[in-house]
């Protein structure tokens, strides 16, 4: 019987987890359906119920219900207990459900084993303090960078998430308004919300040098404004997030099927899917 799975998001229109969950079924041989699902932002937990009610093994939680999904899970990874979001929920036997985020194991793996970009004892910078970036510090600060630095507009939410660094040799929190005290990074992740809607945060452009590597955490067809600026003020390296999206997916992918499917040429027929849309 083919095992059933799905993403539930709001807006999920977008959402390429389907594209590429059937892929993995493929390359792997796992029986499998996926599907995506907008579900009201007032029924989330009624929609988990129901799905799971009729036989579905598990979901994937985009915006906005990550941290509802964290609730509704009666055992977490300790990530998830972790980061307070779950992306990733398993259905067991027993009726139990399981929560654990595999964003930060994403990241990770995108910026080390796809870009291979060096992150121990390295200068890294995290800009945004919202639901993206919590995801992930725990992930980013096991790698052990010689410092982890989260800025955003507002101090005291970059402060709130610095216990979640405490694995990094050194991990702090400022203001935008306070990054021109500091010299050049050799990594900045952008994790705010800007690049969604066509802008950036206001930056100093001395954060940027001539070994910084520039990763937004969204992707498009085009550059983001976050990967063209650093790329005007001198940046060795512009990244988006597209290897992210599908290393996290092939995460949870895992933690269902427990098999690891093949990222590369999914991220690479994923990245023509985007900017060749007539060739999907």
């Amino acid at each position: 019987m083919t095992d059933r799975y799905a993403v539930f998001g709001n807006p999920i229109a977008h959402s390429r987890s389907p594209w590429i969950h059937t892929r993995f079924a493929e390359q792997t041989g796992e029986d499998i359906e996926y599907s995506r699902q907008e579900v009201p932002t007032d029924g989330f937990a009624e929609a988990v119920e129901l799905f799971q009610d009729k036989g579905g093994h598990g979901l994937n939680i985009t915006v906005p219900f990550k941290e509802e999904a964290w609730s509704v899970a009666d055992s977490r990874s300790p990530r998830a207990e972790a980061c307070g979001a779950v992306n990733t929920l398993l259905f067991r036997a027993d009726g139990g459900r399981h929560g654990d985020n595999t964003d930060g194991e994403g990241l990770v793996r995108d910026l080390r084993d796809n870009h291979r970009i060096t992150l121990q004892n390295r200068r890294i910078l995290v800009l945004g303090a919202g639901g993206a970036v919590r995801g992930v510090l725990e992930l980013l600060a096991a790698e052990h960078p010689a410092l982890l630095l989260i800025a955003n507009r507002t101090v005291s939410r970059a402060e709130g998430l610095v216990p979640l660094c405490r694995e990094a040799a050194d991990a702090d929190a400022c203001g935008f308004d306070t990054l021109h005290d500091q010299p050049p990074f050799d990594l900045i992740i952008n994790g705010t919300s800007t690049g969604l809607s066509g802008g950036m945060p206001d930056l100093p452009e001395g954060i940027v040098g001539a070994r910084t590597s520039a990763y937004d955490m969204v992707y498009g067809p085009e550059p983001t404004p976050f990967m063209r600026w650093a790329a005007e003020h001198g940046a060795a390296r512009t990244l988006d997030g597209l290897g992210m999206l599908v290393e996290q997916a092939a995460e949870s992918f895992r933690l269902w099927r427990g098999v690891s499917p093949d990222t590369a040429p999914i991220i690479r027929d994923l990245r023509r899917a985007i900017t060749e849309p007539d060739q999907s």
